[in-house]
C-alpha cells in the first residue's frame, strides 16, 4: 500500500478469496468509479447503488449478472465513526476485509474512494510476458482466482494539500495525457493537479477575452507543432478530475516567464515591440512592466477568465524567477495579482518569491528552491497568515535526473533518486517556520527534456509514490525498507496500466 496507512491490523496468513466483487455504494456514480478501479486489476466486478435491490446471502455473497454467482459484497457506507481514533479529518476512512464481505466506511465520498484505492493495491497483479525497465512492456492482468489479505485499515492523511505540478508548456501534453496524469495522481490519493499553463515558450489555455493568445500556442522547446486547452477541454478535464476527487489548479505565471504573451501583445513590452517566439530553456529574461498602461488590463482579463473558468478555490499566479525587476515593482505585481484573484472569490497561490510582496492571510506560497537569505522573509509571511506548500527541488522536483548518467531531466537541484524523494520532512525544510504553517506537499515535473508520455511517467514513477507518502503518512509511520518493498510489489499493476517507470537500483524489482 502506497501511501502507508495510519493503522493496519492484519492477522498473519489469513486470506480472502475474491472470485468476483459486487460493489454497493451510496450512489451509482461512486459505485461505477469503484468498479472501474477494481476491474483495472483484473477483478470481475458488478456494481450498483444502495437503493438497488441486492440479494445478500448469509455468507455475504450475492447473485449478480456478469459473475459466477458468488460475488463478495463490497459495501461502501457513509459513517461518521470511520477512521483512526480521534480523527476528524474529512478524508478519513476505515476498510475491513473479511471472509464474510468487505466494507468501506467514511464520513464523505472521498474517503470511500480512498478505501477502494487501498483495496485495489491489495489485489495481486500477475503478468504474462512483461518487460522490465523504463518501458511499460506488454502486460495484462492475469485472469483467475484472486486473494487479498484479511485486514482492517483505519486511515487519514497528514496534509490537506497533496499534489503534483505538471508543466504542459515546455513540451505540450494534450488532454488525454493530462487525464492519464489525473489517474496517476488519484491512484496515490493526491488531491491536486497544478497545471503550469503559461511560460516563455507557449500559452496552453484559451482566454476568451484575449483570443489572440491562441497564436502563442503552436510552439514548444525545440520548436514543432503544439497546442492548447480550449474552454471546453478545460471544463471537461476539471469534471474528469473532480469525479476522482482531484482539483485542477491553473497557473498563469507572471510577471516573468511571460514571453509567449509579449510575443503576441507587443503593447506589453517596454518599447511596444512584440518579442520573438522562444523555444529554448533559459529563464529569467522576460518580464512585464507595472507602469505600462497595458499591463493591468491584461492581468485582469487573464486572471479573471481563469478564475471564472476554474471550479476549484485556487488560482496560481506564479511570480518566480523574475531576474530583471526590483523588489518594489515586483511587490506591486504580487499585491495586484493577489487582489484580482480574491475579487473573483478565489485564493491566490504564488511561488515562494511571493513572500517579497505584501502577504494577505490565507495566501499560499509554494517553496521550491533553497534560499537561506529568504528564510526570515518566509517566516514573516507565515506570521502574516500565509501558508506554505513544500516542493523543495532537491526532493520533490521529479524532472531532476536520477543519476548523472540518466538520459532525461535536468540537474540544477542535484540528482534526485527515489530515496531522496522519500527521506525528508516538510516541517524541517524552512528553518524557523512553524509546523502549523505547512499546508501540504507537492511534487513537480517540468518538461524541458520530456516530450512523450512514457518519458514523463518514467520520471514520475516511482518517485511520485515517495512524495505521496511524505504528504500522507505521519513520520512515525514511514520506513524506507518497507517503502522500497512496496514499490516493487506495485510494479506489475503499473505495467498492466501501461505506466512506464524507472527501474531504479534502489529497489529490488525481482
Amino acid at each position: 500500500m502506497i501511501p502507508w496507512p495510519t493503522v493496519v491490523e492484519a492477522p498473519e496468513g489469513v486470506q480472502v478469496d475474491l472470485p468476483a466483487v459486487r460493489v454497493v455504494a451510496p450512489d451509482d456514480e461512486l459505485a461505477a468509479l469503484a468498479a472501474e478501479q477494481l476491474s483495472a486489476v483484473g477483478l470481475v466486478v458488478a456494481y450498483g447503488s444502495q437503493d438497488a435491490d441486492v440479494a445478500v446471502n448469509a455468507d455475504g455473497a450475492v447473485n449478480t449478472d456478469g459473475t459466477d454467482g458468488s460475488a463478495v459484497v463490497f459495501a461502501l457506507r457513509i459513517d461518521e465513526a470511520a477512521g483512526p481514533a480521534g480523527s476528524d479529518n474529512a478524508e478519513r476512512y476505515t476498510l475491513r476485509v473479511a471472509a464474510g464481505g468487505i466494507e468501506a466506511l467514511a464520513p464523505e465520498r472521498v474517503g470511500l474512494l480512498h478505501a477502494v484505492r487501498t483495496l485495489r493495491q491489495l489485489v495481486p497483479v500477475s503478468e504474462t510476458g512483461a518487460e522490465t525497465g523504463d518501458e511499460p512492456g506488454d502486460a495484462a492482468g492475469a485472469p483467475g482466482p484472486r486473494t487479498v489479505p484479511a485486514v482492517v485499515v483505519h486511515d487519514a492523511p497528514r496534509y490537506r494539500w497533496r499534489g503534483l505540478s505538471f508543466d504542459v508548456v515546455r513540451h505540450w501534453f494534450d488532454r488525454d495525457d493530462i487525464r492519464a496524469v489525473v489517474d496517476l495522481v488519484a491512484a496515490f490519493k493526491l488531491r491536486v493537479l497544478h497545471l503550469h499553463l503559461t511560460d516563455d515558450q507557449g500559452w496552453r489555455i484559451e482566454i476568451p477575452s484575449r483570443p489572440e493568445l491562441e497564436k502563442a500556442s503552436d510552439n514548444q522547446v525545440g520548436g514543432g507543432t503544439a497546442g492548447f486547452l480550449t474552454v471546453d477541454d478545460y471544463r471537461e478535464l476539471q469534471a474528469y478530475a473532480a469525479a476522482r476527487f482531484v482539483t485542477i489548479v491553473p497557473e498563469f505565471d507572471m510577471p516573468g516567464h511571460i514571453n509567449a504573451a509579449t510575443h503576441v501583445y507587443g503593447a506589453l513590452t517596454k518599447d511596444g515591440v512584440a518579442t520573438d517566439a522562444y523555444d529554448g530553456i533559459e529563464v529569467g529574461f522576460s518580464r512585464l512592466w507595472f507602469d505600462n498602461p497595458a499591463t493591468e488590463p491584461f492581468l485582469r482579463d487573464v486572471i479573471g477568465d481563469l478564475a471564472r473558468m476554474t471550479d476549484g478555490e485556487w488560482v496560481h499566479v506564479g511570480g518566480d524567477e523574475v531576474h530583471t525587476m526590483e523588489y518594489d515593482e515586483f511587490a506591486r505585481f504580487v499585491e495586484l495579482a493577489g487582489r484580482i484573484v480574491r475579487e473573483h472569490g478565489k485564493t491566490p497561490v504564488f511561488w515562494q518569491e511571493g513572500a517579497r510582496g505584501p502577504v494577505e492571510p490565507g495566501t499560499l506560497l509554494q517553496y521550491w528552491e533553497p534560499k537561506g537569505e529568504e528564510f526570515d522573509r518566509f517566516v514573516a509571511a507565515a506570521r502574516a497568515g500565509a501558508r506554505f506548500i513544500m516542493s523543495p527541488g532537491n526532493h520533490a522536483y521529479l524532472d531532476m535526473k536520477y543519476t548523472p548518467e540518466h538520459a532525461l531531466g535536468l540537474a540544477w537541484a542535484g540528482h534526485v533518486e527515489l530515496r531522496d524523494s522519500y527521506d525528508w520532512e516538510p516541517t524541517e525544510v524552512i528553518s524557523g517556520l512553524p509546523a502549523g504553517a505547512v499546508e501540504g506537499v507537492e511534487g513537480a515535473v517540468w518538461t524541458e527534456t520530456l516530450s512523450t508520455r512514457d518519458e514523463l511517467f518514467s520520471m514520475l514513477l516511482p518517485r511520485l509514490g515517495a512524495v505521496a507518502e511524505v504528504a500522507w503518512t505521519a513520520p512515525s509511520g514511514k520506513d524506507w525498507e518497507s517503502f522500497r518493498a512496496r514499490v516493487s510489489a506495485q510494479a506489475p499493476a503499473w505495467r498492466t496500466r501501461g505506466w512506464a517507470f524507472h527501474q531504479t537500483p534502489q529497489v529490488d524489482w525481482s
